[in-house]
């Protein structure tokens, strides 16, 4: 396990999580922080972009004059267009999600439990908008489910927990969170109960993220932080 003594920036976050993705994976990047491994992704990788609006092979986000105000992703972010980009109906597009289709989608999170259930869209307020969108169905859809996201919120609290306080999006669906502090892999033991390994460690030691958490961490031999 690495440790490091300074937390990741967005942009740190978002070249681990490219660097992750297996070479030929089709992938859809969620709205908002997932958006920049788009930046990141190497060509020789073979990664193949989904957007739930409609298009195959999206490239990274335009700037300047590549920008074309008709060519967006989901989240109404100017992009570019790969060789064999190709469009289509938004029903086939959440065809592709809920089919299966994808192997990884990249989402934002609110909650993260340590069994892998995601909570994205409402933090329950009584003046929260609704806006789980396609969400839950690439939560469901896709063989793996990467977050992206702070692992404590602003009063400090964790944002892995035991079980979701805020609506589920998707249930038993995340395998990986990136965070500023550390990247986490979620898993379950041979009973079915579910395991929590710090494979790295940021701006804190790995007995502090585990002391801050309220769930049991282990490191990468099964040992406990």
């Amino acid at each position: 396990m690495s440790t490091d003594t300074s937390t990741l920036s967005r942009e740190q976050l978002a070249e681990k999580v490219a660097a992750d993705i297996a070479p030929g994976s089709y992938v859809n990047l969620g709205i908002g922080q997932p958006t920049k491994v788009s930046d990141f992704l190497d060509p020789e990788q073979g990664v193949t972009l989904h957007t739930e609006n409609g298009m195959l092979g999206m490239g990274p986000q335009a700037h300047g004059e590549d920008i074309d105000e008709d060519l967006i992703n989901a989240g109404k972010i100017p992009v570019t267009e790969t060789f064999g980009t190709s469009y289509f109906h938004h029903a086939d597009s959440f065809a592709m999600m809920r089919g299966g289709h994808l192997d990884v989608c990249v989402l934002g999170a609110f909650q993260v439990s340590a069994a892998g259930d995601l909570a994205n869209w409402s933090t329950g307020a009584p003046d929260a908008i609704p806006a789980v969108g396609g969400a839950m169905d690439l939560a469901i859809g896709a063989k793996d489910v990467f977050v992206m996201m702070s692992l404590f919120a602003k009063d400090g609290s964790p944002k892995i927990v035991p079980t979701l306080t805020y609506p589920a999006t998707g249930l038993g669906c995340v395998t990986r969170v990136y965070s500023d502090h550390g990247v986490f892999l979620l898993s379950s033991d041979e009973e079915g109960a579910p395991v929590v390994t710090l494979r790295e460690a940021y701006g804190l030691t790995p007995e502090e993220i585990a002391e801050r958490l309220d769930v049991e961490v282990v490191d990468g031999t099964g040992s406990a932080v």
